[in-house]
């Protein structure tokens, strides 16, 4: 960050607390029956619907690519599948939810070990044309965490220590609570600005 760049402080004690991602929201892949994706989709959302499971199973996926053809001199686009047999699911694995994903009709099982749900990293989803939201990168991207204590070491704030408050992936930075002078201030500040503490 050069020495002209500007950061915005505010006295954290003002700043309205918003509520946080889940951090134990993780993807998952179900095998499913062929040509059952669909439905299983359908049915695993109407019964996240009738039992209110929106925040522990917030999305179910089938992972599609937009394939354009060309016949008799006309473009088409037509979505396939790109892993046919496979559903891919948000969620906070518990007993229920396992539970509930099992029992639906066509589903055969979680990928993983003896059928153990085993978690996606950002990397895999993303690599399935998944569009991952900010609250599921939050909590993994570059090694930082909600609440981990980090030193600055670079910008007008080295040599402070801080907490982190968010994420976020696409500017490739943090927001932290800083501690400076019996003061608590937010800031802003890039990967490359800081380190976890020791």
């Amino acid at each position: 960050m050069s020495d002209d760049s500007v950061i915005e402080y505010e006295d954290s004690s003002d700043v309205e607390e918003v509520k946080t991602p889940n951090p134990d929201l993780k993807w998952y892949v179900v095998h499913t029956y062929s040509g059952y994706e669909n439905k299983v989709k359908e049915s695993l959302e109407r019964i996240i619907e009738t039992r209110k499971l929106q925040d522990v199973i917030p999305r179910v996926i089938i992972p599609m690519i937009e394939e354009i053809e060309v016949k008799d001199g006309k473009e088409k686009s037509a979505l396939r599948k790109i892993f046919p047999g496979y559903v891919l699911i948000e969620m906070v694995y518990t007993k229920e939810t396992w539970y509930v994903v099992r029992s639906i009709r066509g589903v055969t099982g979680f990928v993983g070990p003896e059928s153990q749900p085993t978690p996606l990293s950002i990397e895999e989803v993303r690599a399935l044309n998944v569009d991952v939201d900010d609250s599921y990168e939050s909590t993994i991207v570059e090694g930082y965490e909600k609440g981990d204590v980090i030193e600055v070491i670079d910008g007008p704030l080295e040599g402070f220590s801080g907490v982190v408050e968010s994420i976020n992936f696409e500017k490739k930075c943090i927001k932290a609570v800083i501690s400076m002078f019996g003061r608590n201030v937010s800031a802003e500040l890039e990967y490359t600005q800081v380190r976890k503490a020791e």
